[in-house]
């Protein structure tokens, strides 16, 4: 029964362990599976839109890097960031999982952050719309070739796909019959 579950890494299977503790799911191996199978729709809305914008997937990113670009996390949340300017970027915190103990969006103008990003490492931040993330799993940059407003505009459209796509698979999560009953849980945050 858990063929979801089996698909992703031993990393992601132990972080939607700890999410499930927060989510409002009961606490079993039914849950970890619905997780796990809305977790890999999301990776999967996510590389779609990274090929179909012809964004490029890198495995970091310099915390002074010029360009804009958009990861997901280990628990699914999305972190946009626009273009270095003078004082910082814009970056905005989108979190649509199934946690309860973190906000659903946060945004700053003028975020900096504290390190170089990483895959598999938190994004930590000196200002910015979140203190840290949870563990990064994609990163995707925006197209070279393209100008700061391109950029934005470019991740913004980006974040709002996705956005919109996570949320319908959590919707999809939570209304699934489980003995005639759907599940408890909501919309809302999933990584800070």
């Amino acid at each position: 029964m858990a063929e979801n579950f089996a698909q992703l890494s031993e990393t992601i299977q132990k972080h939607l362990r700890q999410i499930i503790k927060t989510s409002g799911l009961p606490e079993n191996e039914e849950s970890l599976e619905l997780l796990a199978r809305g977790w890999l729709e999301k990776e999967r809305a996510f590389d779609e839109q990274v090929l179909e914008r012809n964004m490029e997937i890198v495995e970091s990113v310099s915390r002074d890097e010029e360009q804009g670009f958009l990861l997901m996390t280990y628990s699914g949340s999305l972190l946009t960031f626009g273009p270095l300017q003078e004082t910082g970027r814009r970056a905005e915190y989108t979190s649509i999982g199934l946690r309860q103990d973190v906000p659903e969006t946060a945004e700053a103008d003028e975020a900096v952050l504290r390190e170089d990003i990483n895959l598999d490492q938190v994004v930590m931040f000196e200002t910015g719309p979140v203190k840290q993330s949870s563990p990064v799993f994609k990163i995707a940059m925006a197209p070279e070739q393209m100008d700061a407003e391109e950029q934005m505009d470019l991740l913004s459209d980006v974040t709002q796909v996705l956005t919109e796509d996570f949320v319908e698979v959590n919707r999809t999560m939570v209304s699934e019959p489980r003995g005639g009953e759907g599940l408890a849980g909501d919309d809302s945050a999933d990584d800070a």
